[in-house]
């Protein structure tokens, strides 16, 4: 798929995300729209995933996920843009996005495995699991002679929980070398900004120290960086250390109002808030909204 066509269905996604959350009144909408470029590349052109279609003309999903690249999202406050990613990847309808937040959807404000949303193999939201789990299933692919990669997101104030360093130092002990994890660089958490709250001080060195092999992504908004940074990951692969990307993003990235403030972590755009976010979410395809 084109770089084009990656940042047409990135835009997509993003309108998706005011949208889903503007409806309910509720959700985390600067996190998500940050980190759409990176998921967009990740499942419709980096993931090996299965293309294969079930009965029901969606993609076929089992949680085992045997014979394919699997995506940890640890940072589960930001489901809004991994729903949207896989109602457009062809996981369930896109008109499901419209139940976000809502009783009995499966599309609960943080992602939950016991509703049995195609995509999703772990309950996240409670900050610091996501890494630990991405090890296990990597370990577990090794143990099966599965050749696949496994991929895991944080935050950057999802640094400040322990059981994050725990998992740090299991990955490179156990030499997990077919994992690549992510830290959504954006600077900003609920209270404020990172630095304010809870300074992580030199991440890069803190990862290297802790025997990681560590690159970046200067710019995670821009999609040919994304998609140059994903690949060049992938080719550090199986060399003994596990991989950890450090990418810079701009909470709220592609809505002005809401870029780089904390205060888009977790509010909803009232009405003449969203028609502005969806005017300068335009995208040069005929994708179409749910």
């Amino acid at each position: 798929m084109q770089t084009q066509e990656l940042r047409d269905i990135a835009v997509q996604v993003r309108r998706d995300i005011v949208r889903m959350v503007h409806a309910c009144q509720s959700g985390h909408p600067g996190g998500s729209l940050g980190c759409a470029d990176l998921f967009v590349a990740l499942y419709f052109q980096q993931m090996k995933i299965n293309n294969r279609k079930g009965k029901d003309t969606y993609l076929s999903f089992n949680m085992d996920g045997k014979g394919e690249d699997l995506f940890f999202l640890s940072n589960g406050h930001i489901s809004p843009v991994f729903y949207s990613t896989l109602a457009r990847r062809g996981y369930f309808d896109v008109k499901e996005l419209a139940t976000f937040r809502k009783i009995d959807s499966r599309l609960q404000g943080h992602p939950t495995t016991h509703e049995h949303l195609p995509g999703i193999r772990v309950a996240s939201g409670s900050l610091g699991q996501g890494l630990s789990v991405a090890i296990g299933a990597a370990l577990a692919k090794r143990l099966n002679g599965d050749k696949n990669l496994v991929y895991c997101l944080m935050g950057d104030g999802e640094q400040q929980e322990g059981q994050v360093w725990e998992a740090a130092q299991a990955a490179p002990h156990h030499k997990v070398d077919n994992l690549i994890a992510v830290i959504d660089l954006n600077g900003q958490q609920i209270d404020g900004p990172t630095e304010k709250v809870m300074s992580n001080r030199d991440l890069k060195a803190k990862y290297k120290a802790f025997g990681w092999n560590v690159m970046e992504i200067k710019d995670g908004n821009d999609m040919e960086q994304v998609v140059a940074g994903l690949r060049k990951a992938k080719r550090l692969t199986g060399k003994g250390q596990p991989i950890m990307i450090l990418m810079k993003t701009e909470m709220g990235a592609g809505v002005d109002y809401m870029m780089g403030s904390h205060k888009w972590h977790g509010v909803a755009p009232n009405d003449e808030q969203l028609q502005k976010a969806l005017d300068q979410l335009v995208t040069t395809g005929t994708i179409g909204d749910y």
